[in-house]
């Protein structure tokens, strides 16, 4: 039975690591930090929190590595700035910048999930050369598409007055995480509260609304120049990069295509997985991690 106000119980039993947080730009934020070694930074996106990795912790706990897991503003236990227009690619990427460069985060296997691609790469390419040395893309989108579409979702998202009504009010898409897997129950039951006990008063839920209207849907969308400046960064970074695709994603999947081309190097590994990879293969996650930090396989 949830009592209201704490956490569904799967989160202390599954996620147990105490949250810390820092003051950075714009707000609180939250983190995991985890373990001892190199560090692994794991970023989440929409709609989701740091409690998206905990199977993919869990598979590399005993490793030595550092596991440093934020929750991306508005979101998780972190702060959450309740004006839409405060949320940019900048403003994450300035947080996060801010919270690694505070934890002295240096030489770092940086592993990105779907928004948390672009603002971890942001953040990673405003510090020193050091601080990220190894890269590991999931379903993400950090090479441009040649044209802009969108999914319904996001042309949802810039419906005036009914996304409002629909991201802030009804709390949309917390409730349909599961329609985005490749198996509907992996997101389901306890494991779907958990998702949306951080976002479960309405004046919070500006996140998710605000970046999914940070998707461009056109050349001129604001946040295209500071992708632009993510997609240089990331064809240029010269060290090894991994990318692990849920081919099932309805969001994403496709979207493997053009970085396979951007990314000519780079070992890639399809899954059989929806959006949300880390609930459904957290292994092949790991073990992806584990060759970018030179270490032998579990």
């Amino acid at each position: 039975m949830e009592t209201p106000g704490l956490p569904p119980p799967i989160v202390p039993r599954e996620f147990p690591y105490p949250a810390q947080s820092l003051a950075v730009p714009g707000g609180t934020l939250a983190y995991v930090d985890a373990g001892a070694g190199r560090p692994v930074v794991l970023v989440h996106g929409n709609p989701t929190w740091g409690f998206l990795w905990r199977r993919v912790m869990a598979a590399l706990w005993g490793a030595p590595v550092r596991l440093l897991v934020p929750d991306l503003l508005g979101f998780g236990r972190s702060s959450k700035p309740r004006a839409l227009g405060w949320h940019s690619v900048e403003a994450h990427g300035r947080a996060l910048d801010a919270w690694m460069a505070a934890l002295d985060v240096q030489d770092a296997v940086l592993v990105v999930q779907d928004w948390g691609g672009p603002l971890g790469c942001w953040a990673a390419a405003q510090g020193a050369a050091s601080r990220v040395t190894a890269l590991c893309l999931l379903n993400t989108a950090v090479v441009l598409p040649a044209r802009f579409r969108g999914t319904a979702f996001h042309r949802l998202a810039r419906l005036p007055g009914v996304s409002d009504i629909a991201f802030r009010l009804l709390g949309f898409p917390l409730g349909f995480l599961g329609r985005a897997q490749a198996d509907r129950r992996t997101i389901s039951g306890e494991v779907a509260a958990a998702y949306r006990w951080p976002l479960r008063h309405f004046r919070d839920r500006a996140g998710p609304l605000a970046l999914a209207r940070m998707v461009p849907d056109g050349p001129r969308h604001p946040s295209v120049p500071a992708l632009q400046t993510v997609e240089r960064w990331v064809r240029a970074f010269p060290g090894p990069v991994e990318l692990v695709w849920g081919r099932r994603d309805p969001i994403l999947g496709r979207a493997l295509k053009r970085h396979r081309a951007a990314l000519p190097e780079a070992r890639v590994t399809e899954v059989d997985a929806g959006h949300f990879l880390q609930e459904e293969a957290p292994e092949p996650i790991a073990l992806a991690v584990r060759r970018l930090a030179g270490l032998p396989d579990a």
